[in-house]
C-alpha cells in the first residue's frame, strides 16, 4: 500500500483536506509539522481539536515537552514506524503538513555530516578556554542530551564535534546517527496546494493569526513559561508566533506589534514553502477552488485504483 503526501503553505486548509481524504479513503493522518511535536502548544501550532482527532487518528503529535529538540532525522524513525503500523491496520497513511525538511529528509533522505568549519571550532575553543569543557559538556546537555550523556565531561574533541554540528546544522549530533533510506518515489502519491491567489493568501495568514490571539495564545505562552524552564533560544520558541509572543510578554512590542510581526513571520513562512513547492514534483490543486476535496479525493482514487464508493 502507497502513502499520501499533502504538502502546502500555511493557512491553505491542509489538516480540513487530509481529514477529507483520511474519511473517504479510510485512512489515518500523519503530521509533518515541526511544531505540533511539543506538548502545550496547541493554539500557536493549529493543532487539530480533540474532536477531530476523534474522528480520525492524527499521529506524531504532542511527543515531546518544549525544552526538548526534534529533529529531521528522529521525524523520519517516527514517521516510518507510524506508516508501518497504519499499513499494519489496512489503513491508508495520509502525511499531510507544512515543514517541507520533514517531507525531504523522507522521500530523499538525510545530507551527509557538514564538515568541520575553522570559524565555529575556534569559536567553540575561546569558550572552552574561558569557560572549561565541564560548562560547555553542560551546554551540549541542553541542546543534544544523547550524545552529552555518553561523553565525559572532559571529552573536548567529541564535545567540540557535537556542539559544532548543533551550531552549523541546528540539529544534534545524534539526530544525524537515525538516518534513514529514503521512501521510494513510485511508494508515494504527492499532492500540493498551491495559492495562485496571493492576496487571498495573505488574507488567510491575518484572519489566521488573528484567531490564535483571540484563542488566548499570549496566556498559552505565559503558562508555558510558569510551567517549562524556557528561553527564547529553544526551537520551541522559535516556532512562528511563540517567539513573537515571547517578545510581547518581555515589553519589547505591544499587542499591536505582536500582531503585525506575528502576520509578517507568518507571510515569511509562507513564502518559503512555496519556493520548496516549486521545485517538488507533485500534482497541484488551488486551495480555495469550489469542491477542492472532490477533486483531490477522485484524483488520489485514479492515482490508487480505487473504485468510487
Amino acid at each position: 500500500m502507497t502513502a499520501i503526501l499533502l504538502m502546502g503553505p500555511t493557512a491553505t486548509g491542509k489538516s480540513a483536506l487530509a481529514v477529507a481524504l483520511a474519511e473517504a479513503l479510510d485512512g489515518e493522518i500523519v503530521t509533518v509539522d515541526s511544531a505540533q511535536v511539543y506538548l502545550g502548544m496547541d493554539i500557536g501550532t493549529a493543532k487539530p481539536d480533540p474532536a477531530t482527532r476523534a474522528r480520525v487518528p492524527h499521529h506524531l503529535i504532542d511527543l515531546i515537552e518544549p525544552t526538548q529538540s526534534y529533529s529531521a532525522a528522529r521525524f523520519c524513525h517516527d514517521a516510518t514506524e507510524a506508516m508501518a503500523a497504519i499499513r499494519m491496520r489496512g489503513k491508508l497513511p495520509i502525511l499531510a503538513g507544512g515543514t517541507m525538511l520533514y517531507f525531504k529528509a523522507l522521500t530523499e533522505g538525510l545530507s551527509a555530516l557538514p564538515r568541520a568549519d575553522p570559524g565555529t571550532r575556534a569559536a567553540i575553543d575561546a569558550e572552552a578556554a574561558r569557560l572549561g569543557w565541564p560548562a560547555l559538556h553542560a551546554e551540549l546537555a541542553l541542546v543534544d542530551p544523547v550524545t552529552a550523556a555518553r561523553l565525559a565531561p572532559g571529552d573536548s574533541q567529541r564535545i567540540q564535534r557535537a556542539l559544532e554540528v548543533h551550531r552549523l546544522t541546528g540539529q544534534a549530533l545524534s539526530s544525524w546517527h537515525g538516518h534513514r533510506a529514503p521512501m521510494a518515489t513510485g511508494e508515494a502519491i504527492r499532492v500540493a496546494l498551491v495559492p495562485g491567489d496571493r492576496a487571498r493568501l495573505h488574507r488567510e495568514i491575518a484572519a489566521r493569526f488573528d484567531a490564535m490571539l483571540a484563542a488566548g495564545l499570549v496566556d498559552e505562552l505565559a503558562g508555558l513559561r510558569a510551567r517549562h524552564a524556557l528561553d527564547p533560544s529553544m526551537p520551541s520558541m522559535r516556532c512562528v508566533g511563540y517567539r513573537q509572543a515571547w517578545r510581547h510578554l518581555d515589553g519589547e512590542i505591544d499587542r499591536e506589534g505582536l500582531r503585525e510581526a506575528g502576520i509578517a513571520a507568518t507571510r515569511q513562512l509562507a513564502k518559503r514553502q512555496m519556493t520548496w513547492l516549486r521545485s517538488t514534483p507533485a500534482r497541484a490543486f488551488d486551495p480555495w477552488a469550489p469542491g477542492l476535496a472532490g477533486e483531490v479525493i477522485a484524483a488520489v482514487r485514479t492515482a490508487l485504483a480505487v473504485p468510487a464508493d
